[in-house]
């Protein structure tokens, strides 16, 4: 087959500076103005600001520009915590006072559901919000490596695949302030030229870093690792890619979720990444579920059970669908830790029928779900069959959210209420929890 030569398409750079008047922020994050009929889009910029930018790209639709002088200043505008803010892709809200940022999502959220055509004044409840700095208790740390072979560990630098160095970081748990300085120390020690590919980090019972290893640990590297471990009371894994092990005595890991319940996981488990807040949507479900012990609960995408087993404590039954079966056996094992008979797990995609299986026949009084970014268009098409009176939806993004939202009630549902959840403090990224009822 004969191949064409085809000109690459460049972007139309121009290296000129404009003042201009920010009028919102769009979906991202990002202050909007207009320039000549064109909206220019300008990161770390805010409503009701003045600003002097470079334009860096122009397109026939749309420019983008970076931030030079702020002229007049948003009363929204606060000073940045992090040293790394404006090179780290990590938060991009951090020039924004606390209370603003809860209002910028909420009305996101009300933007998106109004592109759906749903205008009605949304039934809003207090937000949940836990410590805005400081609350991240699972990270994944990004290493790479210069030409020296020297590591470079951090986080990936906005709208870039390269890494920003990274010395402190002020989202994360206190156990791993200095992480970045311990790795920084450890890693050019190892044998090997790119040995790490990654680091991920979990505070639970047990702070717990696990290494992305892409060449076989020596004995010396081991022990080195070890050092590291034993200094910072952290247990060490490794990833070669095909499994997991300790670097010494495996240990079980759990997070407290209620005075009575503990949920065990694996390091490869997901877990929400906010601890306060996770608790608190917990607590939330129940009362707005408003549970008694007449009701089957059905609990679609459960995960490990962070949701089934509270519920479990005050209702007939659960049952609880997962998508992964070690997922599905794990939380299985977590009632049986925490004494809860009346909660059984089932594997299923959700995605796709799911009508013929057993647990499907059963009749339910109440449905929870919390599906992941892509939402629950295809199970909540098949839920519809079920009539289930009331239907809570925790959503970890509000674009398929408002999709979802929008199939529910054109078929009889409407909104009882709605809130925020500040799972990502500092960050674009919105969660909500949505009661709909019959």
């Amino acid at each position: 087959m004969a191949n064409f030569f085809k000109a690459s398409v460049k972007k139309n750079i121009i290296q000129k500076n404009l003042t201009v008047s920010i009028d919102r922020l769009d979906q991202q994050g990002c202050g909007v103005a207009v320039h000549n009929k064109k909206p220019i889009f300008i990161e770390g910029a805010l409503p009701n600001e003045t600003v002097e930018v470079k334009v860096y790209e122009q397109k026939s639709k749309f420019s983008k520009a970076r931030l030079v002088n702020i002229i007049t200043a948003s009363e929204a505008r606060t000073v940045v915590k992090c040293r790394h803010y404006f090179q780290c892709g990590g938060c991009n809200l951090q020039h924004m006072d606390y209370q603003h940022q809860l209002a910028y999502k909420q009305d996101k959220i009300r933007q998106l559901f109004s592109r759906q055509a749903l205008n009605e004044n949304l039934p809003w409840q207090s937000h949940i919000a836990s410590q805005p700095w400081h609350y991240r208790r699972k990270a994944r740390i990004g290493v790479q490596y210069d030409k020296r072979g020297m590591p470079i560990i951090g986080f990936r630098q906005r709208e870039s695949s390269h890494l920003t160095e990274i010395k402190s970081c002020p989202v994360l748990v206190a156990a791993f302030a200095n992480i970045f300085t311990e790795l920084k120390m450890l890693l050019p020690t190892l044998s090997g030229s790119n040995a790490v590919g990654h680091i991920e980090i979990i505070a639970a019972n047990e702070n717990i870093v696990v290494v992305r290893q892409l060449v076989k640990c020596t004995t010396l590297d081991k022990e080195r690792w070890l050092d590291f471990a034993n200094k910072n009371n952290w247990l060490v894994y490794f990833d070669d890619g095909k499994r997991i092990t300790a670097l010494a005595a495996d240990k079980p890991l759990f997070y407290s979720l209620t005075d009575t319940i503990n949920i065990e996981f694996s390091v490869n488990n997901f877990i929400q990444v906010n601890h306060g807040v996770n608790k608190q949507m917990v607590e939330q479900a129940q009362a707005w579920l408003a549970l008694n012990d007449q009701d089957t609960v059905l609990d679609l995408f459960c995960g490990l059970g962070n949701f089934s087993l509270p519920i479990a404590q005050q209702v007939s039954h659960v049952v609880g669908i997962e998508g992964i079966q070690a997922m599905v056996d794990k939380a299985q094992e977590n009632a049986q830790h925490n004494g809860i008979t009346n909660c059984q797990f089932h594997q299923a995609d959700l995605n796709n029928d799911w009508q013929d299986h057993l647990w499907a026949k059963q009749k339910y009084t109440k449905v929870l779900l919390d599906p992941a970014r892509a939402g629950a268009y295809q199970a909540l098409t098949q839920l519809l069959r079920f009539n289930i009176e009331k239907v809570l939806y925790v959503s970890c993004d509000p674009a398929s959210l408002a999709r979802d939202s929008k199939l529910l009630i054109d078929h009889g549902y409407k909104i009882e209420k709605i809130a925020l959840m500040d799972m990502f403090s500092q960050t674009k990224h919105v969660e909500t929890m949505v009661m709909f009822s019959l």
